[in-house]
């Protein structure tokens, strides 16, 4: 019990960690302690959040970012186009824990840890925002799997990511630990994969249109068990949790040869405790052609091995719709400073813009940056 409440605390402390708790760095500051392949460079979009979480881009072409610390969704104005905020509008506010967020016919979609709201009319000055609650009875928070990531499908349904309650454990609510998906008014709930412990990223391919999304192992095996994952996530399909871990190996707890034989093994896996997050497909012209649609992942960073992995984003290159190799793309948020590890930013999820940058939001450092490609 006691190890349960240290790693719920230790989670959830990673919440609470805010813009206060990183040092203020100047823009050259981070373009130099930032390290990216030849041709790209980054620059702070936006400054000053207090735990950015998970964005997406409205029909509007201005990104959203969800606030859930704050309990607000903002939308970011880059009016000039310069590629610095100018001016952060809260178009929704008093929601708890607001976090995924998605647009379905000109509405924005903001799911809590307990609830999914639709926002029909954005706070405009003195008038406040009007909400639809479609969802009111989420899994509550669990074991620091507070998050809720939302898409919508092809199909017109809305997809909700929900993580498992505990580190592991047999489930109660057969919703946990899984994707679910509704219609677009919160009706015709219906179970779409199993066996996802905690997979908050989720994204469809651009041209296969299959789901992929991140998933977080579980803790308590060592430094370097097990893997995270990337998956591709079918309907019907179980990914493993709490039998299975890393590519159908049973777990030391639940698991068994037989159970694991029958589950999905990952299309590609990350270092133990990276914590993947946010990822996206490049879908932008931008960057040159070999990165196009390759998946950019934010990788959190590990917050109970001796030695600290994550805390960067990597590139999963793909070949005929599978994944080749990981590799590094952005990386120097956990910096060596005199032999000790210093953490300055963690990064949380990823968009393209239009204007076919990368856009990355920081919890940590209260930061949303912007990646573009200037040529070698």
């Amino acid at each position: 019990m006691q190890i349960l409440l240290l790693a719920a605390f230790l989670l959830f402390g990673s919440f609470l960690a805010s813009a206060s708790e990183a040092p203020l760095l100047t823009d050259a500051q981070v373009a130099e302690r930032i390290r990216l392949p030849a041709g790209f460079e980054i620059q702070v979009f936006a400054r000053g959040l207090f735990g950015p979480r998970f964005m997406t881009v409205g029909p509007d072409k201005q990104i959203y970012v969800s606030m859930p610390r704050m309990g607000w969704v903002g939308r970011l104005r880059d009016d000039d186009g310069d590629g610095k905020v100018e001016r952060i509008d809260r178009v929704v506010e008093n929601l708890d824990r607001p976090h995924g967020l998605a647009f379905w016919q000109g509405k924005l979609y903001v799911a809590g840890t307990e609830k999914i709201w639709r926002v029909d009319r954005f706070r405009e000055r003195e008038t406040a925002g009007q909400v639809t609650t479609i969802v009111p009875n989420l899994p509550n928070g669990g074991q620091g799997h507070w998050t809720r990531t939302i898409l919508f499908g092809r199909d017109g349904k809305l997809y909700v990511s929900v993580g498992s309650s505990c580190n592991v454990c047999k489930e109660k609510d057969p919703r946990r630990a899984g994707i679910v998906r509704y219609n677009p008014d919160g009706t015709g709930e219906e179970i779409f994969a199993t066996g996802l412990r905690n997979s908050v990223g989720i994204a469809w391919h651009p041209t296969t249109h299959e789901l992929w999304g991140t998933d977080n192992g579980r803790d308590w095996l060592g430094d370097d068990n097990p893997p995270d994952k990337i998956n591709i996530i079918r309907q019907g399909k179980n990914y493993g949790w709490p039998n299975c871990i890393a590519n159908r190996v049973p777990d030391p707890d639940f698991g068994s040869p037989e159970i694991c034989q029958k589950t999905e093994p990952p299309a590609a896996t990350i270092p133990a405790h990276s914590a993947p997050l946010g990822l996206t497909f490049y879908t932008g012209k931008q960057f040159p052609q070999e990165y196009h649609g390759d998946i950019f992942v934010a990788l959190h960073g590990s917050w109970n091995r001796s030695k600290k992995t994550g805390y960067k984003v990597v590139r999963v290159r793909l070949a005929d719709g599978q994944p080749k190799q990981v590799e590094d793309f952005a990386t120097g948020w956990l910096r060596d400073e005199k032999g000790k590890e210093v953490v300055w930013g963690r990064p949380v999820d990823l968009v393209v813009g239009p204007d076919g940058s990368l856009y990355l939001s920081d919890d940590y450092a209260g930061l949303i940056y912007r990646i573009s490609y200037k040529g070698k």
